[in-house]
C-alpha cells in the first residue's frame, strides 16, 4: 500500500513539474512573439531632419554606471557603439532588453551603452532592480539629471543610436530592437 501511495505521489510530482515547465515555455514563447511584433513596429529614423540623425556626431557625455564607474562616450571612439536610452517603466524597453543582452553575449561586434533616464524613474533604485531582474551584464549608465537625454532630444523611448567606429551616427531607431536588427545594422557600419 505504501509503495502504491509513493508511486502515485511521484507521478503527481512529475506531472506538476511538467505543467510548470510547459506554462513557462508558453510564457517565454508569448514574450518572444511580443518582442518580435514590437521590433517589427520600430522605426529606423536615420534620415530624419529633426534632432540627431545619420551623419551627425553625437554629443559627448560622461555618466556614471550602476557600479560607480565614470564612462565617457568619446572613450569608445574606434569601436562601434549601440547607445540605447530607456526607462524601467517602459513596456517596449522591457521587451527589447533580453534581445540586447543576448546580442551583447553573442555578438562582440559593438559596445553597448544603455542610458537609463534616471530622472524619469518613479522609484529610487529602479534601474538596479531592473538590471538584477533581467540579468543585464552590459554597462548601464545613469542620466540622473536628464541632461544627456535632453542633449540627444530623447522624447520616445526606447531610442537607440548606432554609432560607427569614427564616432558618427549611422542609425537612429525609435522603438524596441531585436537581436537580428542589431546584428544587421552593426554589420553594415564601419
Amino acid at each position: 500500500m505504501n509503495k502504491r501511495i509513493l508511486s502515485l505521489a511521484l507521478v503527481g510530482v512529475l506531472i506538476a513539474i511538467f505543467l510548470v515547465n510547459f506554462v513557462r515555455h508558453q510564457q517565454d514563447q508569448k514574450e518572444k512573439e511580443a518582442a518580435a511584433q514590437l521590433a517589427s513596429e520600430s522605426m529606423d529614423l536615420s534620415d530624419v531632419e529633426k534632432g540627431l540623425s545619420k551623419g551627425d556626431q553625437p554629443p559627448d557625455f560622461t555618466l556614471t554606471t550602476l557600479e560607480g564607474k565614470e564612462v565617457r562616450l568619446s572613450d569608445y571612439r574606434g569601436q562601434k557603439v549601440i547607445l540605447n536610452f530607456w526607462a524601467t517603466w517602459c513596456p517596449p524597453c522591457k521587451a527589447e532588453m533580453p534581445h540586447i543582452e543576448e546580442y551583447y553575449q553573442e555578438e562582440p561586434d559593438a559596445e553597448i551603452l544603455a542610458v537609463n533616464l534616471t530622472s524619469q524613474e518613479h522609484v529610487d533604485g529602479a534601474a538596479q532592480k531592473f538590471v538584477d531582474g533581467y540579468k543585464i551584464t552590459f554597462p548601464v549608465l545613469l542620466d540622473e539629471d536628464g541632461a544627456v537625454g535632453d542633449a540627444y532630444s530623447i522624447i520616445t523611448i526606447p531610442t537607440t543610436f548606432m554609432i560607427d567606429s569614427k564616432g558618427i551616427i549611422q542609425h537612429k531607431i525609435l522603438g524596441p530592437m531585436n537581436q537580428e536588427m542589431m546584428k544587421e545594422m552593426v554589420e553594415g557600419m564601419n
